[in-house]
């Protein structure tokens, strides 16, 4: 039922799909649980600085708080966000596929005190065939696509492309247009743009260590994904990504206005500086003058 949206979480967020199914699996009972059935809450995630719904039940204590979510894809996208927590960071340095890795360093980085975790894990994956799904997400993040099918409520075959469904909704935000599709996290609005890069907007007074405290991220990991140097200054009203930019743009090409330089223009269209300036033959340090058109794809 929700193999979709694990592969679209892989997409997004470089997570295993099949390690995302046999989570679920394993904490929900199969999506049988009280939290998966009352409360969309597939990954049994305590509410901890939770700001919405609660539903309550017994663990290791009587009575403990759980998160309660208005459909399921909430939660799969919540445990995505968690799993990006420092603790956990040196999964993503494996290969996107490699479930086998991903069980086994959950247990190390310290996801569970079963000994028996990544076991439980890679027996659920191989006795469901749970890793054809990795085999479609890993041809997304290697196109740098994601598919526009989530979850039971569309369970058709993923498509990939820029078309907007029918409810995608959009708001104005700094004088560009983002989809408003807004998730809240550590008191911060995190938006998601128009090729599906997660990113919040810096405030005054913010650093980019500030940011990443907040969002429970390395300052270099962040600095990397806006190709920003140590020492680098943000002002308030800038987008700071929390999520690779892309190879390419949402849209194909983009007019070059007064003021942009290739970072700017970089980080209002979500394409990697580095592949901006190969695409539009740029030396290092040359920028574009007004009215150029630049390829985004």
């Amino acid at each position: 039922m929700w193999k979709d949206e694990a592969i679209y979480q892989m997409a997004v967020h470089k997570i295993p799909a099949s390690i995302t199914m046999a989570q679920a699996m394993l904490e929900s009972g199969n999506g049988n649980s009280r939290l998966a059935t009352e409360g969309n809450n597939h990954f049994g995630i305590k509410c901890h600085e939770w700001k919405g719904k609660t539903i309550h039940d017994d663990d290791e204590t009587r009575n403990e708080c759980f998160r309660k979510y208005t459909d399921a894809r909430e939660s799969f996208e919540d445990h995505s966000l968690f799993l990006k927590k420092k603790r956990y960071e040196p999964l993503f340095l494996l290969e996107v596929d490699d479930y086998k890795g991903w069980a086994k360093g959950l247990k190390q980085c310290g996801y569970a005190t079963n000994p028996k975790y990544p076991q439980l894990l890679i027996r659920l994956i191989e006795e469901n065939n749970l890793h054809q799904y990795d085999e479609i997400g890993k041809k997304y993040v290697e196109n740098e696509e994601v598919p526009r099918a989530r979850g039971a409520k569309n369970p058709a075959t993923p498509v990939v492309g820029n078309n907007k469904s029918k409810d995608h909704k959009r708001t104005k935000k700094n004088n560009e247009d983002f989809p408003s599709e807004i998730t809240i996290s550590s008191g911060r609005e995190i938006v998601t743009s128009k090729n599906r890069i997660r990113f919040v907007v810096a405030r005054e007074g913010d650093s980019l260590e500030k940011i990443a405290t907040d969002m429970d991220l390395h300052a270099g990991i962040i600095r990397r994904y806006n190709d920003l140097d140590r020492g680098d200054q943000i002002s308030p009203g800038q987008i700071i990504y929390l999520q690779p930019k892309r190879n390419k743009g949402a849209e194909d090409s983009y007019t070059v206005k007064p003021g942009d330089t290739l970072w700017k223009i970089s980080q209002s269209t979500g394409v990697k500086l580095k592949k901006l300036r190969s695409r539009n033959d740029f030396k290092q340090g040359q920028e574009p003058t007004q009215g150029t058109v630049l390829k985004l794809r």
